[in-house]
């Protein structure tokens, strides 16, 4: 396990390496990337859904004209 200090001192050179208005724009990427797989995720259920719902409406309006054609004959 990493001790704190160990932690401090790996943030330290990071920070040297990098400097902080690239860990900035970094942490503000990697949160974007975040929030457009979550929004793709709930777009893809809620169009799952919607199909699912339109498959079964179909079923039940076609179980309807069949018994509309049946009852004219």
């Amino acid at each position: 396990m990493i001790s704190m200090p160990s932690l401090l001192l790996i943030l330290a050179i990071v920070i040297l390496l990098f400097g902080t208005k690239k860990l900035k724009n970094l942490g503000s990427d990697l949160g974007g990337a975040f929030k457009g797989f979550k929004k793709a995720l709930d777009d893809g259920e809620s169009k799952e859904k919607n199909v699912e719902d339109k498959s079964d409406s179909d079923v039940i309006e076609g179980e309807v004209v069949e018994e509309k054609k049946s009852k004219k004959k």
